[in-house]
């Protein structure tokens, strides 16, 4: 996985000067910035794609960074385009993608403003990069740092599903012994569920989220513990509530995972959001209105601990996310 980690992500931006137009600047843990834009809030996020299911990289070239965008409360609105590859890679390659990422696009009315295409040596393959925009009002503006002691901490989607999709793709022969043919070919059709933008948008409509972060990279323990660094607080969750996908069971046995790696299941998708305890019931009724699989895992505190229960035995939650999506894919071939 390609994230540097928050000490050396912290020296990397430690030079970019500080500017009074920037509302949110680069920091850990935000995948999102912002800055003003005629009063109003410009929201950028900007995303790589590449090595995932190739009938899909179009779309997720756009939801990955519109996902971003609509996490901090902006509806994804505009994004620029960049595609490369090896010299090698023809031009009906590029066509076929570019096509999809429109379609993907269009189903969000964003517009595609400008772009890069090109081949390079050096590449092995496709990457693209997609930056999106989205404007909402400053006092709409959601973080990952918003969360205060007293808020519930809600898990939008499964935990590992972006795992468990990702393998049945791209390793259906394994993923078929598994889980059994039948149910690797359901997965397949998953791969829509990797987007958050229509959850997080429809969450920031209820007026009762103070903060929220998707689980990629990581997982559960990278996106709770990068929530609870940006916004100073402690938090309790109770791992028999936390919704693990089905398959993600299957996973563990078959490679052996430990409860650290189950936490950190890269989770693209699933999203957690600290909910205002005025709020709760209103959140909850809502979710169920439109249909979208949620529950309270958690809450958020103020004694700035991490702690994981267990059968009502409190323990230190994992500081450190052990993510075993690259190792499942790869030892799977």
């Amino acid at each position: 996985m390609g994230k540097l980690n928050a000490e050396e992500l912290r020296r990397l931006i430690g030079c970019i000067r500080k500017d009074c137009r920037v509302i949110v600047p680069p920091m850990p843990g935000f995948d999102s910035g912002a800055h003003w834009l005629n009063g109003k809030c410009l929201v950028i996020s900007t995303d790589p794609c590449i090595g995932v299911p190739w009938e899909w990289f179009g779309w997720l070239l756009i939801h990955y960074a519109a996902s971003d965008v609509a996490l901090f409360g902006a509806k994804p609105e505009y994004c620029t385009i960049n595609l490369l590859g090896p010299p090698s890679t023809r031009p009906e390659t590029f066509y076929e993608v570019m096509r999809k990422t429109c379609q993907a696009a269009e189903e969000l009315n964003m517009a595609i403003v400008t772009g890069h295409t090109g081949t390079y040596h050096g590449l092995s393959g496709i990457l693209g990069v997609c930056t999106a925009y989205g404007v909402v009002n400053r006092e709409k503006l959601i973080t990952p740092g918003g969360a205060k002691p007293g808020d519930y901490i809600l898990c939008v989607k499964p935990v590992g599903l972006e795992l468990v999709v990702n393998f049945a793709l791209a390793r259906k022969q394994l993923a078929e012994s598994i889980f059994g043919v039948e149910r690797t070919k359901a997965l397949g059709c998953y791969v829509p569920m990797q987007s958050c933008v229509k959850e997080a948008l429809l969450l920031a409509d209820t007026g009762g989220i103070d903060a929220m972060h998707d689980a990629t990279e990581g997982g559960l323990t990278a996106a709770l513990n990068e929530m609870s660094e940006a916004s100073g607080v402690g938090f309790h969750v109770k791992l028999e509530s936390i919704p693990f996908a089905e398959e993600a069971f299957a996973l563990s046995r078959y490679f052996g995972l430990s409860e650290r790696q189950m936490l950190s299941m890269s989770s693209t998708g699933t999203i957690i959001a600290a909910v205002k305890p005025e709020a709760k019931e209103r959140v909850e009724h809502f979710l169920m209105q439109n249909k979208i699989e949620a529950g309270i895992i958690g809450i958020f505190t103020d004694d700035g601990k991490r702690i994981l229960i267990r059968k009502n035995k409190r323990e230190p939650f994992p500081r450190k996310a052990d993510d075993p999506y690259e190792m499942i894919l790869s030892a799977a071939l």
